[in-house]
């Protein structure tokens, strides 16, 4: 759903800002990652989900701390919800 994209987007849009920045091509920063620049364009337009592998050396090609494509984000109401119910199912569950 759009939710669980919204984080893909936002990595995507982290990643082009960082880059543009530090004015690097979508090419050169390919390079040092060891990929095209079309998966470069993919990942920044959310095309294509990114690997903690490459967004380690993405962060690296970057010089930026992994957690800085992730500013930003606030907490998705769908995970709290799904922790709520396995307190509730916890709580209700205990010797009963």
């Amino acid at each position: 759903g759009a939710k669980s994209n919204s984080v893909d987007v936002l990595v995507g849009q982290r990643l082009r800002q960082r880059r543009r920045l530090l004015g690097n091509s979508q090419q050169a920063l390919g390079a040092s990652c060891g990929v095209t620049f079309q998966q470069i364009h993919k990942y920044e337009s959310a095309v294509c989900r990114l690997s903690v592998v490459m967004l380690w050396k993405l962060a690296n090609a970057l010089d930026v701390e992994i957690s800085y494509f992730f500013s930003g984000l606030t907490q998705e109401p769908a995970a709290s919800d799904s922790r709520r119910d396995m307190e509730t199912r916890a709580v209700v569950g205990v010797g009963r």
